[in-house]
Parts: C-alpha cells; structure tokens; sequence
C-alpha cells in the first residue's frame, strides 16, 4: 500500500517469504496426512485433514506469538517480524478450513467441511444451531462447551484478519488497532482451552497433551524472559538535573555512528541518535505500531524503525512527506563530550535544532 492507498505490488522480498511460508505449512499438512493414514487412527481422510489444518493453525500461532519476543532478544528475526500479518492471515484460513472447510469465489482451491459439518450435520437443526445448543453445561468443566471456545477464537482471528492493512491501521489510530490485535492474546487462552477440553478428553495419545504443555510453557516463559529484559531497559537514569532541567546520560562515544543510545528519563524510553557530527533526541516509540526506533538507524537522512520501515526526521521527529506521522522530540545538549538531556517533551514534530 502507498501513502494513497493505491495497490502495489509485493516486492522480491516477500513474494519469497510467502512462498517459504506457503511451501511450509503445505509440506506439514503432506507429512500430517501421510503419516495419520499410516498408523491406524480409526479416522478417515476427511477426519485426519481436519485435524491436519487444526494443528498447523495452533503451530502457526505459536510462531507468530513468539516472534515479537524473540525479536527483542535477537535483532535477527526482525524480518519475520516484518512479514508477521501474512502469517496471521495465513493461520486465519488454516482454523476457517479446520472448522468450516473452504469454498469461497476468490479461493483457488476448496476443502471440504470441516468439525462443523463432521459433527454437527446429520439432525434436523442447522449445523451452526447445532454447535452451540448441543451441549449447553456451562457449568461443569468436565463437560464444557469447548466448540464454543474454538468458535470465539475464530471470530477474533477473522477480525484481526479483517483488519490486517494498514488501511485500517491509519483509519482506527494506532492505539485503537494495537488493542484492537492484542486479542490475539485472547484467542490463544480460547484455543489452548478448545483443545484441552475437548480432543484431548478422547484421544488417549500422549502427544496431543504433551504438545500442549510445551506451547503453554513456551509461550508464557518467552514471554516472562523477555518482559525481565525489558525492565532492565527501563531502570531510570540516575542523576542530578542542572539548573535548566537536563540530566546527563552518557558519552557522545557511547553512540556509534548513525545509531542511537536508548535511555529512560520520566518513564518514557528517548532515543538520542548521532548522525553527521550531530545528535538528536525523539521518543522511542514509533506511531506505526509502537516499534522501539531506538534500536534502528539513520537511513538517507531518516531515522528509520527496525520493524517496518517508518521514518522520521531526527531533529523534528516528523515523517517526510507526504507522510504525516509526528513522535515527540526532546532538548539535548553537548558539554565537552558528556551528553545532557532534557526529560520535558516536545510537542510531536517540533523541530530542535540538533547538539553539535
């Protein structure tokens, strides 16, 4: 998408990452079928797909909610970071064709219907009808609704889907979208649930369980991991303010060039880039989606988000344009070649003439 929401095309780059990712999930769901209906299951081919698609979704979840942990362990998985909505979209349609099958116009292939259809298609009521008043114990955990479960997390993986372009990212506002996204938190608690209640209550194969257990102590662990990381990053710099308010933070040969040395001065994470012989301070925190802006770098003259390519101009803290996204900017002053920042913000795209 261009700055006027005009189509365009995919670039080399991620016309290779889909196809990577397309030749994945695809190759799992061979192996999957392969070996499912070579050793005595009890199913048939449309149970064993249906359990093939389930769990590439559930494994694709996993990955995509690693990914944004592990980036801030290691810069290098920054790139699926990048590509991270094609993912979900991709996950999307894997838990639609587990549930419900595919048979849309614009789909090139069809799939037969899914667990609706499978259980819930030889009464008198209407499959969907059928799937939540077919069990209604609520109450008892044992025996708990768990399609209910399975079809909460979808509607929310479909709403994330819905709402993957950045169309609707610039149209709802950032802070509205990042909530909006962070259901996906949600839906992994309901699919973990779906599962445990209900497959897992009949299958007496250990793997199922095992692979479960392992999901739930990856994900929250790499997430606990990286949340202790990132307090660290938090610590306040320790200081007294001189007479005009700025704190000093370091030296100018701490910063290499055309990066930025990351502080947090009043609760707010500044990154204070050096470029040209000349230093800048802005916000961390890009408007795109909240990526750190501190740990990019300087590129043609813009300091440039390592998440997805949003630039700002160092010493105003605004896009180029036609762009329009501001972040605030912040005083700094050099004294010899000790660093001094001033803690009070800026208005968001005001221009501070940089330290020399």
């Amino acid at each position: 998408m261009s700055v006027s929401y005009k189509s365009i095309q995919w670039n080399r780059q991620k016309l290779i990452y889909d196809a990577i990712l397309l030749a994945t999930v695809g190759l799992y769901i061979y192996i999957f079928l392969t070996v499912a209906s070579k050793t005595g299951t009890g199913l048939d081919l449309r149970g064993i797909r249906i359990r093939a698609y389930g769990s590439a979704a559930f494994i694709l979840l996993n990955v995509i909610l690693s990914i944004g942990p592990l980036t801030r362990l290691d810069k290098r998985f920054y790139p699926l970071l990048f590509n991270r909505r094609h993912m979900g979209v991709t996950m999307f349609f894997l838990a639609l064709i587990h549930a419900v099958g595919l048979n849309l116009p614009f789909v090139p292939f069809k799939v037969d219907g899914g667990v609706l259809t499978w259980y819930h298609d030889f009464g008198n009521l209407k499959p969907l009808v059928s799937l939540f008043v077919s069990n209604t114990e609520y109450g008892d955990l044992i025996r708990f609704p768990f399609e209910s479960l399975g079809a909460a997390a979808l509607v929310i993986f479909f709403v994330m889907a819905a709402t993957s372009h950045d169309f609707w990212l610039v149209n709802l506002t950032a802070p509205i979208w990042k909530a909006l996204h962070m259901g996906v938190y949600l839906a992994y608690g309901l699919v973990v649930s779906h599962v445990i209640l209900g497959p897992l209550q009949t299958n007496q194969h250990p793997v199922l369980t095992i692979g479960v257990g392992i999901s739930l102590v990856w994900i929250v662990g790499l997430h606990l991991l990286t949340a202790l990381r990132e307090a660290k990053l938090d610590k306040p710099i320790s200081g007294t303010p001189d007479e005009a308010g700025f704190v000093e933070i370091g030296n100018v040969a701490d910063i290499p060039e055309n990066r930025a040395k990351i502080v947090t001065l009043a609760g707010e994470r500044v990154a204070v880039f050096k470029y040209d012989g000349k230093l800048s301070a802005v916000s961390n925190v890009c408007q795109h989606q909240n990526g750190p802006l501190g740990e990019g770098k300087i590129v043609d003259g813009c300091i440039t988000c390592p998440w997805h390519g949003y630039q700002y101009l160092p010493d105003a803290g605004a896009s180029p344009p036609p762009f329009t996204e501001k972040i605030p900017t912040f005083e700094v002053r050099v004294i010899g070649d000790r660093i001094w920042l001033n803690p009070q913000p800026q208005a968001p795209g005001t221009r501070i003439e940089p330290a020399i």
